[in-house]
């Protein structure tokens, strides 16, 4: 991070313009998903939605009426903005993986390399939004050994999103024995907000 210190307003600028756009985005009518095209900005959108929604209310709800005034510590932001962006990037895979492979399913959809090539713009765009450069290389390679072993058939209904569930256990800066209490609560938030974006996803399929 070097001599770069992040304030509350550089970590949830964007964050928030994300998540606003989500909400806003639930009451007009939604188009179909008919491009690959469009397929990428589904998931790049709904996988930071997803991420951000779910960390930042978990760290709500175990923070309390201090919640705000831990932002002012910087060790403390500093851990919100690594976890941020490895459950994203894990997220992110879910959401790549889950969409082909549902694709394929239902579709006959075959080129599932299509899936490579869409997960790694996304992530090489997120350079510009200041994703640590060891985090993008590390994902690339994690997605790889998943994509060498994806069963492309199954995958879509076979617990898709227990990686991403599992990264905000791991990740979320709370203290082990209570991350351990909460355990089950924060597994089952992750999965409740893939359902939606689940959901979404199959009726707005338009391929």
């Amino acid at each position: 991070m070097g001599k770069y210190k992040l304030t509350w307003k550089d970590l949830t600028l964007r964050d928030f313009k994300i998540y606003l756009f989500a909400l806003f985005k639930a009451f007009i009518p939604k188009k179909k998903i008919k491009s690959l095209d469009e397929l990428e900005d589904f998931i790049q959108t709904k996988s930071a939605w997803v991420s951000q929604v779910t960390l930042y209310g978990y760290l709500k709800t175990r923070m309390g009426t201090r919640y705000v005034l831990h932002f002012e510590n910087d060790e403390f932001m500093n851990s919100v903005n690594l976890a941020k962006w490895n459950i994203y990037a894990v997220a992110l895979q879910d959401l790549t993986f889950f969409t082909f492979s549902y694709l394929k399913a239902t579709t006959n959809y075959e080129d599932t390399n299509k899936a490579k090539e869409i997960f790694f713009k996304i992530l090489d765009d997120e350079i510009s939004n200041k994703m640590p450069l060891d985090i993008i290389e590390n994902t690339k390679k994690n997605f790889d050994e998943r994509f060498e072993k994806m069963n492309w058939d199954t995958y879509h209904s076979d617990l898709p999103f227990n990686p991403s569930a599992l990264s905000l256990y791991k990740w979320a800066p709370i203290a082990e024995e209570l991350k351990t209490l909460d355990r089950k609560i924060v597994l089952n938030s992750v999965i409740l907000k893939w359902d939606v974006v689940k959901k979404e996803f199959q009726e707005r399929l338009g391929f």
